[in-house]
């Protein structure tokens, strides 16, 4: 079965992870700006950064068969120097134009602290004005809940609607506050934290398949970029027909990202 894998960060990939999501029938993906696993020292880090993303990935993935598209951002994790992050950000507007770039991401919240609000709130009015897509990072803490709906009423202040904003790492406490006021949500699978497909098929099973969505995030920490195939196969173990499975991993995401007007699949 052909899957997106619509978060999933290749630039901490092998080529050879490129190799084995292609044979397991990834025709498309989009990679969110995020953090390295370290801090970056200067703006150029990463402007070299969106480089990467918007020319060499692009032609990585092509080598099999995978279409590449991405989102630009400076993520929650380096907000907390607002000057560093303006700076940032202000790099930004010279890579929308390329024909891979779908909107802007992650963007949200690590820790729910004020700085982090604050460049979250600028970077909404950066998608704002440039009338760009969406994809929110929820925090990885006990206070989950909290930044989820901090994040979403930052966005009740634009005029972004919800259908427009994906709202990212959704799990049982988060996933009906999110559907609720209309937003997408996206299920990020990991091997032994988080959401494992074994606990996002529950979550489909609990909340239905509308606007919502799964994916491997394949960072640099420990991750798995055949989590969507291996969802896939925990949902059909489940009895869940074809029509569903593709649902969840095809139509959903193909749905929302091609309201970007670049979105494209082999």
């Amino acid at each position: 079965m052909t899957y997106i894998d619509p978060h999933i960060h290749m630039v901490s990939r092998t080529t050879d992870d490129y190799q084995r999501m292609a044979q397991a029938g990834c025709v498309a993906i989009t990679e969110p700006a995020f953090w390295a696993g370290f801090d970056r020292s200067s703006p150029q880090g990463f402007y070299d950064y969106f480089k990467q993303l918007t020319d060499t990935e692009p032609k990585r993935a092509a080598q099999y068969g995978i279409n590449h598209h991405c989102w630009l951002c400076i993520n929650p994790k380096e907000a907390e120097d607002v000057g560093f992050a303006r700076e940032v950000m202000s790099l930004i507007p010279e890579f929308m134009s390329c024909s891979n770039v779908l909107g802007i991401g992650e963007i949200g919240l690590n820790k729910n602290s004020k700085n982090e609000l604050t460049i979250l709130e600028e970077q909404l009015v950066l998608a704002e004005t440039h009338n760009q897509l969406v994809l929110v990072h929820t925090p990885h803490l006990e206070d989950k809940l909290k930044g989820t709906l901090l994040i979403m009423d930052a966005i009740a202040n634009t005029s972004i609607t919800p259908d427009r904003v994906l709202i990212d790492h959704v799990e049982e406490h988060t996933v009906n506050a999110v559907l609720d006021r209309g937003f997408w949500a996206g299920m990020t699978l990991y091997p032994d934290s988080k959401c494992t497909p074994q606990r996002a098929a529950d979550i489909i099973e609990s909340v239905g398949s509308e606007r919502l969505w799964i994916n491997s995030a394949g960072d640099w920490g420990p991750s798995d970029p055949l989590a969507v195939p291996k969802c896939q196969v925990e949902m059909a173990s489940r009895g869940h027909t074809s029509d569903l499975i593709q649902k969840i991993s095809y139509d959903n995401p193909l749905e929302f990202l091609s309201q970007s007007g670049k979105f494209k699949v082999s």
